[in-house]
């Protein structure tokens, strides 16, 4: 009963428009090629495949879920053949090297391919965002021997890939792992432990899977700094003719899956690993500065699913407000030819599908420019700029991840809440989107961890360098129009959050050397604060745009005029949390510490 079509006409906005990412590509060595025109129908090609071939599997395969009997997961009917479409048509690879039979992309093509798979099927996303993930890392710290071997396969999609971090003891202090590897001949490695929560660990979509596994040498110092990293396949792989064929089956077995409140069709595998035979990836007891390239990628991939899951949660929201009748409008009848007006005349529906469009618009904006910042630090020949690109992606990488799905979870809540009791039921789709999302808050690092990374590395990296490739865009952009009569209703609370957020990074900079637990209580509202007015910027930018494309009679005004009146109500309406967040935090730690723990 739920609908899904592809947003592109605000996609192309924020791209082309707002971005100018074709201006921007055309610089970086290896995307001259990349016309709007060619994004263009590169996504409206995902689009048709998102929502004809993979929004229809969505609501089955919840209901069917994964089933696993004597170690063999099978996905819901349809995923494997949608599969074997998905592959063909090169999506796996879309923006992998051509060297390795990938397409070449960019990044940010890649980052609206996720954002509409994220809407279409979030479950069925989950398998070849995994191997994007560890063809990134492989691709970064593999030898030249691994990357021959591992990344066309992984681009191809023929194999997929995932990564083994949990373990029942341990999740976020990954310093505690117990899996071992000890040294074997040829350069190979045993591997043995146990590891939980591992999507897509087994499953029938691919001939193989390669999994990047933490372990321990035996000779490893204490914590994460004694952790490793090897690529340990399912099947071990032989080389016939030039080329990798499957051989013996690894020591490498699913144990059982995890029956879960959402994503069921995304196998949630425990992975027993008995002397499975693996291979060192980098160098001895640095495997988290190459997990992390895999950890970083998944996520901002996991923040892009709360943007999907938002988008697709609005959309289904609003065809029902536009559809349900019910009571009259609080100043008089709107419809009066049918029995009741439509819902979408009230107030308070109004408000919550105002809330979610603002979001998931201004959502969209930052996105894209994270992920063209990501072709520019990975392709620019100046190491300058490529430095500086690569500084604001490592700053907003929580931000995206943390903000986008709180709000994710929250747009799907307002969603059900829209639809009223018919929110509440199976059938129409909006109870497994609350879901599927809540999810997104807690794998690859906790909400609350993503604060404490923004906190404790990404503030005080490099003495605050990271922060200057944000707030110095944000403050010049202030500075060239404040003054501005049209944008002053925009321009003016961006400036006002802008400034709290300024004093709030000082007071926790201050407090959180003095006190460590000063800096952790402020974590979650300074982030949030942090992400009000990245939003902010985005939708001052909007703004300013709107204004200057309205009335150019290319009969666009109706869509440039709901631009603007969507700014509003963020500026509004949302933007006022800003202060709220601003004076939580600035109430310092001693109400959380204060209190005894036999006292709760």
């Amino acid at each position: 009963m739920p609908t899904y079509t592809a947003p592109l006409e605000d996609v192309r906005f924020v791209l082309h428009e707002l971005l100018e990412a074709e201006s921007h590509l055309a610089a970086l060595p290896g995307y001259e090629e990349s016309s709007a025109d060619l994004i263009d129908a590169v996504l409206e090609e995902g689009a048709k495949l998102a929502e004809n071939e993979l929004f229809p599997l969505n609501q089955p395969g919840d209901a069917e879920g994964c089933h696993f009997e004597n170690g063999v997961v099978r996905t819901p009917a349809g995923f494997k053949e949608a599969y074997a479409r998905f592959i063909e048509g090169g999506w796996t690879g879309i923006a992998a090297d051509p060297n390795y039979g990938g397409q070449g992309l960019p990044k940010v093509v890649n980052f609206v391919m996720e954002e509409i798979l994220s809407s279409a099927n979030m479950s069925f996303a989950m398998y070849p965002g995994l191997s994007q993930g560890a063809y990134n890392a492989l691709e970064t710290y593999g030898t030249d021997e691994q990357k021959s071997l591992y990344l066309p396969k992984l681009a191809s999609g023929i194999w997929s890939g995932t990564m083994c971090l949990t373990e029942p003891q341990c999740g976020t202090d990954l310093g505690l792992i117990r899996t071992k590897a000890e040294p074997a001949e040829d350069g190979r490695y045993r591997i043995t432990g146990t590891k939980i929560f591992i999507s897509a660990g087994e499953h029938d979509l691919t001939e193989n899977i390669v999994h990047l596994v933490l372990a321990k040498l035996p000779d490893a110092p204490p914590g994460i700094k004694g952790i490793s990293l090897f690529v340990v396949p399912k099947f071990l792989p032989k080389e016939e003719g030039g080329d990798h064929r499957l051989g013996p089956r690894n020591g490498v077995a699913c144990g059982s899956i995890e029956h879960k409140m959402g994503i069921k069709a995304s196998s949630t595998c425990v992975m027993n690993f008995d002397e499975a035979e693996g291979w060192l990836v980098g160098e001895p007891h640095k495997g988290m500065r190459a997990m992390f390239v895999m950890m970083n990628a998944a996520r901002l991939g996991v923040g892009l699913q709360g943007l999907g899951i938002a988008e697709v949660s609005y959309q289904n929201a609003l065809a029902y407000a536009k559809d349900r009748i019910q009571g009259r409008a609080l100043g008089g009848a709107k419809m009066p030819e049918q029995a009741a007006d439509s819902i979408i005349v009230h107030p308070d529906v109004r408000r919550n599908l105002l809330t979610m469009k603002a979001f998931g618009e201004g959502a969209r904006a930052l996105a894209y420019w994270v992920g063209l910042n990501i072709d520019v630090y990975t392709k620019h020949p100046d190491p300058a700029v490529r430095q500086e690109a690569e500084d604001l992606v490592s700053l907003m990488t929580p931000i995206v991840k943390a903000y986008f799905t709180d709000m994710g979870y929250e747009a799907t809540n307002i969603g059900m809440q829209v639809l009223g009791g018919h929110g509440y039921i199976h059938e129409w789709g909006m109870e497994q989107y609350a879901r599927d999302a809540r999810i997104a808050q807690i794998y690859e690092g906790a909400n609350g961890i993503q604060a404490l990374d923004l906190v404790g590395r990404k503030l005080p990296s490099h003495m605050g360098r990271s922060l200057r490739r944000f707030f110095h865009p944000v403050d010049r952009f202030v500075q060239e129009n404040l003054e501005n009569p049209e944008l002053i209703e925009f321009v003016g609370p961006l400036a006002k959050a802008f400034g709290k957020l300024q004093q709030a990074t000082v007071t926790v900079a201050q407090k959180g050397m003095k006190d460590p637990e000063e800096a952790g209580a402020a974590s979650t509202d300074y982030l949030r604060l942090f992400a009000l007015v990245a939003v902010g910027y985005m939708w001052a930018r909007m703004a300013k745009l709107a204004l200057e494309k309205k009335g150019q009679a290319n009969g666009r005004d109706s869509f440039y005029d709901a631009k603007l009146k969507t700014a509003r109500f963020f500026f509004a309406r949302m933007m006022p949390e800003a202060n709220g967040r601003f004076i939580a935090l600035m109430g310092g730690a001693k109400p959380l510490m204060d209190m005894d723990v036999d006292q709760f």
